[in-house]
Protein backbone atom coordinates (compact mmCIF):
# COMPACT_ATOMS: atom_id res chain seq x y z
CA UNK A 1 0.00 0.00 0.00
CA UNK A 2 1.30 3.47 -0.85
CA UNK A 3 1.39 6.14 1.82
CA UNK A 4 -1.93 8.54 2.12
CA UNK A 5 -1.18 12.25 1.61
CA UNK A 6 1.90 12.05 -1.25
CA UNK A 7 3.89 13.88 0.92
CA UNK A 8 6.94 12.70 -1.52
CA UNK A 9 10.78 13.63 -1.00
CA UNK A 10 10.75 16.92 -3.69
CA UNK A 11 14.79 17.02 -3.99
CA UNK A 12 14.63 14.34 -6.77
CA UNK A 13 18.54 13.70 -5.82
CA UNK A 14 20.10 10.51 -7.04
CA UNK A 15 22.62 8.98 -9.49
CA UNK A 16 20.07 8.10 -12.13
CA UNK A 17 16.36 8.00 -13.52
CA UNK A 18 14.50 5.12 -14.87
CA UNK A 19 12.88 5.38 -17.63
CA UNK A 20 9.89 2.61 -17.88
CA UNK A 21 9.37 2.37 -21.80
CA UNK A 22 6.59 -0.28 -23.05
CA UNK A 23 7.37 -0.01 -26.61
CA UNK A 24 10.02 0.96 -29.05
CA UNK A 25 8.30 3.77 -30.94
CA UNK A 26 7.06 5.70 -27.78
CA UNK A 27 10.35 7.13 -26.16
CA UNK A 28 11.37 10.29 -24.29
CA UNK A 29 10.74 12.39 -27.73
CA UNK A 30 10.94 16.19 -26.31
CA UNK A 31 11.50 14.96 -22.98
CA UNK A 32 14.96 13.67 -23.47
CA UNK A 33 15.81 17.72 -24.55
CA UNK A 34 15.06 18.62 -20.90
CA UNK A 35 16.65 15.79 -19.27
CA UNK A 36 20.10 16.44 -21.25
CA UNK A 37 19.67 20.48 -20.62
CA UNK A 38 19.36 20.02 -16.99
CA UNK A 39 22.19 17.59 -16.28
CA UNK A 40 19.97 15.02 -15.49
CA UNK A 41 21.32 11.09 -16.14
CA UNK A 42 18.46 8.49 -16.71
CA UNK A 43 18.87 5.19 -18.98
CA UNK A 44 15.53 3.00 -20.20
CA UNK A 45 14.46 0.20 -18.14
CA UNK A 46 12.62 -2.04 -20.67
CA UNK A 47 10.23 -4.44 -18.45
CA UNK A 48 8.56 -6.15 -21.34
CA UNK A 49 11.74 -7.17 -22.67
CA UNK A 50 12.81 -9.32 -19.68
CA UNK A 51 15.08 -6.63 -17.88
CA UNK A 52 15.01 -6.76 -14.20
CA UNK A 53 13.79 -3.64 -11.68
CA UNK A 54 16.30 -2.63 -9.67
CA UNK A 55 16.97 -4.32 -5.90
CA UNK A 56 16.60 -1.02 -3.92
CA UNK A 57 16.50 2.39 -4.72
CA UNK A 58 18.99 4.08 -3.27
CA UNK A 59 20.64 5.71 -6.32
CA UNK A 60 17.16 6.60 -7.96
CA UNK A 61 16.79 9.91 -8.38
CA UNK A 62 13.32 9.35 -10.00
CA UNK A 63 11.23 7.46 -12.87
CA UNK A 64 9.46 8.62 -15.76
CA UNK A 65 6.47 6.48 -16.61
CA UNK A 66 5.76 6.08 -20.80
CA UNK A 67 3.15 4.64 -22.42
CA UNK A 68 2.17 2.04 -24.79
CA UNK A 69 -0.93 -0.07 -26.18
CA UNK A 70 -1.44 -2.19 -23.63
CA UNK A 71 -4.00 -1.92 -20.29
CA UNK A 72 -3.23 -1.47 -16.52
CA UNK A 73 -5.90 -4.20 -16.48
CA UNK A 74 -4.13 -6.56 -18.77
CA UNK A 75 -2.03 -7.80 -16.25
CA UNK A 76 -2.99 -11.67 -17.27
CA UNK A 77 -1.62 -10.70 -20.47
CA UNK A 78 1.51 -8.71 -20.09
CA UNK A 79 2.99 -9.91 -16.74
CA UNK A 80 5.50 -7.28 -16.65
CA UNK A 81 3.11 -4.64 -15.62
CA UNK A 82 2.99 -6.57 -11.97
CA UNK A 83 6.32 -5.80 -11.72
CA UNK A 84 6.34 -2.28 -12.99
CA UNK A 85 2.95 -1.34 -10.33
CA UNK A 86 5.29 -2.52 -7.46
CA UNK A 87 8.29 -0.51 -8.72
CA UNK A 88 6.26 2.45 -8.94
CA UNK A 89 4.66 1.51 -5.69
CA UNK A 90 7.94 1.22 -3.89
CA UNK A 91 9.10 4.63 -5.90
CA UNK A 92 6.19 6.66 -4.60
CA UNK A 93 6.55 4.97 -0.67
CA UNK A 94 9.73 6.15 -0.79
CA UNK A 95 9.68 9.75 -1.72
CA UNK A 96 10.91 9.49 -5.06
CA UNK A 97 9.34 11.62 -7.73
CA UNK A 98 7.45 9.92 -10.64
CA UNK A 99 5.84 11.34 -13.98
CA UNK A 100 3.37 9.31 -15.55
CA UNK A 101 2.44 9.58 -19.29
CA UNK A 102 -0.73 8.00 -20.78
CA UNK A 103 -0.30 4.46 -19.53
CA UNK A 104 1.87 5.79 -17.37
CA UNK A 105 -0.64 7.97 -15.64
CA UNK A 106 -2.83 4.85 -15.78
CA UNK A 107 -0.21 2.93 -13.59
CA UNK A 108 0.20 5.48 -10.93
CA UNK A 109 -3.36 6.05 -10.15
CA UNK A 110 -4.16 2.45 -10.08
CA UNK A 111 -1.01 2.19 -7.41
CA UNK A 112 -2.60 4.75 -5.20
CA UNK A 113 -5.42 2.67 -5.10
CA UNK A 114 -7.54 4.36 -7.90
CA UNK A 115 -9.79 2.29 -10.92
CA UNK A 116 -8.42 2.39 -14.47
CA UNK A 117 -10.68 1.28 -16.60
CA UNK A 118 -12.08 1.34 -20.76
CA UNK A 119 -14.16 4.82 -21.88
CA UNK A 120 -16.64 4.87 -23.64
CA UNK A 121 -14.29 5.83 -26.65
CA UNK A 122 -10.96 6.16 -28.05
CA UNK A 123 -9.66 10.15 -27.90
CA UNK A 124 -6.93 9.94 -30.76
CA UNK A 125 -5.28 13.05 -32.53
CA UNK A 126 -5.32 16.76 -32.05
CA UNK A 127 -7.64 17.72 -29.26
CA UNK A 128 -7.93 20.50 -26.46
CA UNK A 129 -7.74 20.17 -22.93
CA UNK A 130 -8.97 22.74 -20.30
CA UNK A 131 -7.02 23.49 -17.05
CA UNK A 132 -9.18 22.80 -13.70
CA UNK A 133 -9.24 25.73 -11.09
CA UNK A 134 -6.30 23.48 -9.30
CA UNK A 135 -4.34 23.30 -12.72
CA UNK A 136 -4.24 27.15 -12.64
CA UNK A 137 -2.90 27.51 -9.23
CA UNK A 138 -0.64 24.45 -10.23
CA UNK A 139 3.21 25.58 -9.63
CA UNK A 140 3.51 23.19 -12.87
CA UNK A 141 0.37 24.00 -15.06
CA UNK A 142 -0.54 27.77 -13.48
CA UNK A 143 2.21 28.94 -16.08
CA UNK A 144 0.00 27.77 -19.13
CA UNK A 145 -2.71 29.18 -21.07
CA UNK A 146 -6.18 27.46 -19.37
CA UNK A 147 -6.80 25.83 -23.16
CA UNK A 148 -4.17 24.53 -24.81
CA UNK A 149 -4.13 21.85 -27.87
CA UNK A 150 -2.39 18.12 -27.21
CA UNK A 151 -2.04 14.97 -28.62
CA UNK A 152 -4.09 12.32 -27.45
CA UNK A 153 -3.91 8.78 -27.88
CA UNK A 154 -5.85 6.11 -25.61
CA UNK A 155 -9.24 4.44 -25.02
CA UNK A 156 -9.00 3.57 -21.31
CA UNK A 157 -9.35 6.58 -18.72
CA UNK A 158 -8.93 6.56 -14.56
CA UNK A 159 -11.00 7.57 -11.82
CA UNK A 160 -8.85 10.31 -9.30
CA UNK A 161 -6.92 9.28 -6.61
CA UNK A 162 -7.73 10.01 -3.65
CA UNK A 163 -5.50 12.79 -2.21
CA UNK A 164 -4.61 13.52 -5.90
CA UNK A 165 -5.24 17.10 -7.41
CA UNK A 166 -7.32 17.20 -10.92
CA UNK A 167 -5.21 19.18 -13.19
CA UNK A 168 -7.11 19.41 -16.34
CA UNK A 169 -9.86 17.48 -18.89
CA UNK A 170 -11.10 17.54 -22.28
CA UNK A 171 -14.82 17.55 -23.59
CA UNK A 172 -14.35 13.35 -23.39
CA UNK A 173 -12.56 12.86 -20.67
CA UNK A 174 -12.76 14.57 -17.23
CA UNK A 175 -9.17 12.91 -15.94
CA UNK A 176 -6.41 14.48 -18.28
CA UNK A 177 -4.06 15.31 -15.45
CA UNK A 178 -3.14 15.01 -11.85
CA UNK A 179 -0.78 15.89 -8.81
CA UNK A 180 -0.44 13.85 -5.63
CA UNK A 181 1.84 15.45 -3.52
CA UNK A 182 4.46 17.52 -4.81
CA UNK A 183 6.13 15.68 -7.34
CA UNK A 184 4.27 13.29 -8.69
CA UNK A 185 2.45 13.95 -12.01
CA UNK A 186 0.20 11.74 -14.36
CA UNK A 187 -0.38 13.40 -17.95
CA UNK A 188 -3.08 11.56 -20.31
CA UNK A 189 -2.48 13.42 -23.06
CA UNK A 190 1.35 13.32 -24.49
CA UNK A 191 3.69 16.53 -24.49
CA UNK A 192 6.22 14.28 -25.65
CA UNK A 193 5.23 13.41 -28.90
CA UNK A 194 7.90 14.70 -31.86
CA UNK A 195 6.90 14.71 -35.59
CA UNK A 196 8.89 11.42 -36.03
CA UNK A 197 6.46 9.20 -33.35
CA UNK A 198 3.68 10.95 -34.89
CA UNK A 199 4.63 9.73 -37.99
CA UNK A 200 5.38 6.25 -37.13
CA UNK A 201 2.18 5.94 -35.49
CA UNK A 202 0.25 6.96 -38.44
CA UNK A 203 2.56 4.49 -40.42
CA UNK A 204 2.62 1.44 -38.36
CA UNK A 205 -0.51 -1.04 -39.42
CA UNK A 206 -1.49 -1.66 -35.48
CA UNK A 207 -1.25 1.91 -34.20
CA UNK A 208 -2.73 3.37 -37.93
CA UNK A 209 -6.33 0.89 -37.35
CA UNK A 210 -6.03 2.05 -33.79
CA UNK A 211 -6.08 5.48 -35.20
CA UNK A 212 -9.34 4.66 -38.13
CA UNK A 213 -10.80 2.65 -35.39
CA UNK A 214 -11.38 6.24 -33.21
CA UNK A 215 -12.84 7.66 -36.07
CA UNK A 216 -10.25 9.49 -36.75
CA UNK A 217 -7.81 10.12 -40.15
CA UNK A 218 -4.16 9.17 -39.87
CA UNK A 219 -3.15 11.00 -42.99
CA UNK A 220 -4.99 14.35 -41.43
CA UNK A 221 -3.15 13.71 -37.91
CA UNK A 222 -0.31 13.72 -39.51
CA UNK A 223 -0.83 16.42 -41.58
CA UNK A 224 -1.98 18.65 -38.79
CA UNK A 225 1.30 17.87 -36.44
CA UNK A 226 3.89 20.26 -37.95
CA UNK A 227 2.11 23.24 -37.29
CA UNK A 228 0.50 21.91 -33.65
CA UNK A 229 4.14 20.48 -32.30
CA UNK A 230 5.46 24.60 -33.39
CA UNK A 231 3.25 25.78 -31.17
CA UNK A 232 3.36 22.67 -28.54
CA UNK A 233 7.02 22.93 -28.11
CA UNK A 234 7.46 25.42 -25.64
CA UNK A 235 4.42 24.16 -23.19
CA UNK A 236 6.43 20.90 -23.64
CA UNK A 237 9.70 22.46 -22.24
CA UNK A 238 8.02 24.37 -19.47
CA UNK A 239 5.83 21.62 -18.10
CA UNK A 240 8.65 19.12 -18.42
CA UNK A 241 11.14 21.69 -17.22
CA UNK A 242 8.76 22.83 -14.63
CA UNK A 243 8.22 19.42 -13.46
CA UNK A 244 12.07 18.97 -12.71
CA UNK A 245 12.75 22.43 -11.10
CA UNK A 246 10.08 21.00 -8.97
CA UNK A 247 12.08 18.04 -7.48
CA UNK A 248 14.57 20.59 -7.02
CA UNK A 249 16.52 19.89 -10.52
Amino acid sequence: MVRRGGDADASGEGTSWLVLRHVQAEGLGLLANVLRDRGIHHRYLDLPRGEAPPRDLHNLGGLIVLGGPMAVYEAERHAFLRTESELVERALNAGRPVLGICLGAQLIASVLGARVYAGERREVGWAPITLTPEGRDDSVFGLLEPELTVFHMHGDTYELPADARHLARSALYEQQAFRWGDVVYGLQFHLEFTDTMIAKLASEPESRAYITGAGADPDRVLAETPARLRSLADVAQRVFSGFFAQCGL
